[in-house]
């Protein structure tokens, strides 16, 4: 696997560290468990970081040395792309012959450098893109900077190139053959999954049993060291324009005008984009008049957020575009009720009324009344964590490994093909 601007090892909700993290180390971790061996390789960062790391049986991280270690942006990545592949060329160049049976690539600037390696070793490339740039601009945050034209010309180059394309919804596989002209052969949707003996209820309680499960949410919100009273919303991911947490931020601050009751946002993530947006939310809190109801924390380990998942009353994806949406199928399972924006594959993982509420649009008016009315509703939020569970359990890592493989399958008979 190729992962170039950034490392399954990285701590996801900071920079560009996020559900792709996630998603590269339980994919090869499930695919190891089926008797695959994984190597995963991405661009070193740091100078004290080992050349390999085996981070499961089965599962090796190479770290490439391309460009320098610190001070490169995202954008900036593209012109050390020659330099990642000749490190990952020089790496196989040292195996056997016929070492690697396929190349799978994860976002454009990784299918650049597959393109060129599945080339060399002739073996089939696989893709799975995680954002479109097209999807993206259509979608923009206020004040949010589009896509460039070079990401979306490298974008349907390796749509062209690939032998199988890995969509995580239905949705995202009608983009890329709308946005990209794919060929709808060679485009398999295979849904991402979620640690379901991590994620999951309140130990001791049922998401059926309101008053169980509030039970543990109070005790994990006093080890959390959260308010133990009122109501709770958590945001867990990347402090962005992308992600909207400020969204939230303006709503609470409708609440406070309105004299309804505010709950605590627990905002769980760092700055991405640039270093100041998490002092930009909490300046926008301030003026908002809801500094008091707003706890900024730093992202946490997995173990850890699947406690803030529990201890939280909802958990809040407002997102502007998710072509996926981790957050919420991890807060699902973990049976806590997910009120999202209906953008992107967050109509395909949450279900509107269900397991969680959709909602139509951004405006901070809009959230407030989804969030006020939901927090304000015993029953229904009882109601929509049973039926948040059972959406949860439709996904699971060891079900998407298999279908993987069937993908990888596929796609050596298309390379044979061409």
């Amino acid at each position: 696997m190729l992962s170039v601007h950034t490392s399954p090892l990285d701590q996801p909700g900071t920079g560009d560290a996020g559900g792709m993290n996630v998603y590269v180390t339980e994919l090869s971790r499930a695919l190891a468990r089926q008797g695959a061996r994984v190597e995963i390789f991405t661009r070193a960062t740091s100078s004290a970081q080992p050349p390999c790391v085996e981070v499961a049986p089965g599962v090796t991280v190479r770290h490439v040395t391309a460009g320098p270690f610190e001070g490169l942006d995202k954008n900036d990545l593209p012109g050390q792309l020659c330099a990642f592949t000749a490190g990952v060329l020089r790496a196989e160049a040292h195996r056997a012959a016929g070492w690697y049976d396929v190349v799978h690539t994860h976002y454009w600037l990784s299918g650049q450098v597959g393109w060129l390696a599945a080339d060399r070793w002739d073996v089939p490339l696989v893709h799975t893109m995680h954002t479109l740039a097209h999807v993206k601009n259509a979608s923009l945050a206020p004040g949010d900077a589009p896509e460039p034209l070079g990401r979306i010309i490298g974008e349907e180059q390796v749509v062209a190139e690939s032998d199988a394309l890995v969509a995580s919804t239905p949705d995202e596989a009608d983009d890329l053959v709308r946005d990209y002209a794919a060929d709808p052969a060679r485009v398999h949707v295979v849904p991402p999954g979620v640690d379901l003996e991590l994620f999951s209820p309140p130990p001791g309680s049922a998401a059926t049993d309101p008053s169980g499960t509030d039970a543990a949410r109070r005790a994990l919100r006093a080890e959390l060291g959260l308010p133990v009273e009122g109501r709770l919303v958590l945001f867990a991911g990347r402090v962005q324009l992308l992600k909207a947490p400020d969204v939230l931020v303006r709503a609470l601050g409708v609440l406070a005008g309105r004299g309804s009751q505010v709950p605590t946002l627990v905002v769980l993530g760092g700055p991405s984009g640039r270093p100041t947006t998490v002092r930009e939310l909490e300046a926008l809190a301030h003026q908002e008049g809801v500094s008091d109801r707003v706890i900024v924390r730093p992202p946490v380990r997995r173990d850890e957020l699947a406690r803030y998942y529990r201890a939280a009353d909802v958990v809040a994806v407002p997102s502007h575009n998710e072509t996926f949406g981790l957050v919420a199928a991890e807060a699902q399972a973990s049976g806590t009720p997910v009120v999202a924006a209906a953008v992107g594959g967050l109509r395909t993982v949450v279900t509107d009324d269900v397991s969680g509420v959709l909602v139509p649009d951004h405006d901070p008016a809009t959230w407030a009344r989804a969030l006020g009315d939901l927090l304000a509703d015993d029953a229904r939020r009882a109601r929509l964590g049973a039926g948040a569970r059972r959406a949860g359990e439709r996904y699971g890592w060891d079900d998407a490994a298999t279908r993987m493989l069937d993908v990888y399958a596929a796609a050596a008979k298309v390379r044979a093909a061409r």
